[in-house]
């Protein structure tokens, strides 16, 4: 356990070849999931909000980054093969792109492997959560977004305030570009989109309430839920309750992921 800059405790795995993966602790809580009618650019996908309590989890304190991807990338193989390479916009520390669901499970089934401790997609409710660190507004450093504090497309105001226009960077940026939530996870605003675990349902009428995802029995034709937006994206996109969806194959260059790890450790 190490002590990150916000007094959190974070885990770092070593993968090989000089390479981490930082992982921040995520205290136990409960919060209000999904967005009311009243919160601007909000969807009827993000209601009814409800309440859901979660034990602890160890979320990546980044996007998985393209060195990571590599190193894991020659882990041995699981189910499926995976490119090495994959990303339109190179660079060591950028967040890995170009992956669709099911090779993002597959990342996480070879470090599993290969460590002996469970890894996985966050579900939604786990990335919400952790997206929010304790905050209700659309955005964990409040109410509205500017491209000082994350890598979106500026050229469209947040709920019509032409005040919050910014720049449009056409291109991923180095993780941990913009600062950290108040649990020390940065990048969960922008950036590239991020797989969850679960699959996608039109609203939250019968979701869990305990934090795990959502998942149905039979899973061939599901889509994949994604959060967070991406460089590419509107504001209204980047916010802490927007949701969209996906086939598991979709490959899309800025589309990411980050790895949840759940206690107890082995």
């Amino acid at each position: 356990m190490y002590r990150y800059k916000r007094q959190n405790k974070c885990f770092k795995q070593g993968l090989g070849d000089g390479v981490i993966l930082i992982l921040m602790k995520i205290p136990p809580g409960e919060f209000l999931m999904g967005a009311p009618e009243t919160a601007p650019e909000s969807f009827d996908s993000q209601r009814p909000q409800h309440r859901v309590r979660l034990e602890p989890f160890f979320m990546g304190c980044y996007p998985v980054t393209q060195a990571q991807w590599r190193v894991v990338a020659n882990y041995p193989q699981v189910e499926r093969d995976l490119d090495p390479n994959p990303s339109r916009f190179t660079g060591e520390n950028r967040p890995v792109e170009n992956v669709s669901w099911d090779y993002a499970t597959e990342f996480c089934k070879r470090l599993s492997a290969k460590t002996g401790r469970e890894y996985c997609l966050p579900s939604e409710a786990e990335w919400e959560y952790a997206c929010r660190s304790g905050m209700e507004t659309p955005f964990h450093f409040g109410e509205t977004i500017t491209t000082e504090l994350a890598n979106y497309n500026g050229n469209y105001p947040f709920n019509d305030n032409e005040g919050s226009q910014g720049e449009y960077r056409k291109t991923t940026t180095e993780v941990g570009s913009f600062p950290a939530n108040e649990w020390g996870l940065h990048d969960m605003h922008g950036n590239v989109w991020e797989w969850c675990e679960d699959d996608w349902h039109d609203n939250y009428e019968g979701a869990p309430n305990d934090g795990t995802a959502w998942i149905e029995e039979n899973r061939t034709g599901t889509g994949r839920v994604f959060r967070g937006g991406s460089y590419f994206s509107n504001p209204g996109h980047c916010s802490s309750a927007f949701r969209d969806n996906g086939t598991r194959i979709t490959l899309i260059n800025d589309m990411g992921f980050r790895v949840v790890c759940h206690l107890p450790f082995p």
